[in-house]
């Protein structure tokens, strides 16, 4: 089993995270973690969005340094990285999820 890799809080960059977030299936991840917490994958996509796009957007995020990812047996549960988020670039990830006008979150 391959080891989930995240980037040091000093490899996150601004571009990245607003490149990420940039993408509305991404953005409605991450107000769906903001919301409800912890998140396993497929609770984030349902039926409408294929695994591998799914593991795609995670990926994007995680590289990014938005989300951490732990495998918990079958399952892939992600978090927000908020406080490491919030050393580096204070208000941020409020900002944006606060500007996001679609209201909509991912139903489990």
């Amino acid at each position: 089993m391959r080891p989930i890799s995240h980037p040091d809080t000093n490899q996150i960059t601004l571009a990245e995270v607003l490149y990420a977030l940039g993408d509305p299936v991404r953005l409605k991840i991450v107000k769906t973690i903001a919301q409800k917490g912890e998140q396993a994958c497929r609770s984030c996509g349902g039926d409408e969005i294929a695994k591998s796009t799914l593991s795609h957007h995670f990926k994007i995020l995680r590289e990014a340094g938005i989300v951490h990812t732990e495998k918990v047996g079958t399952q892939h549960l992600n978090s927000l990285r908020v406080d490491e988020l919030e050393a580096k670039f204070p208000g941020v990830l409020a900002s944006v999820l606060a500007a996001a006008d679609d209201g909509e979150v991912c139903e489990e």
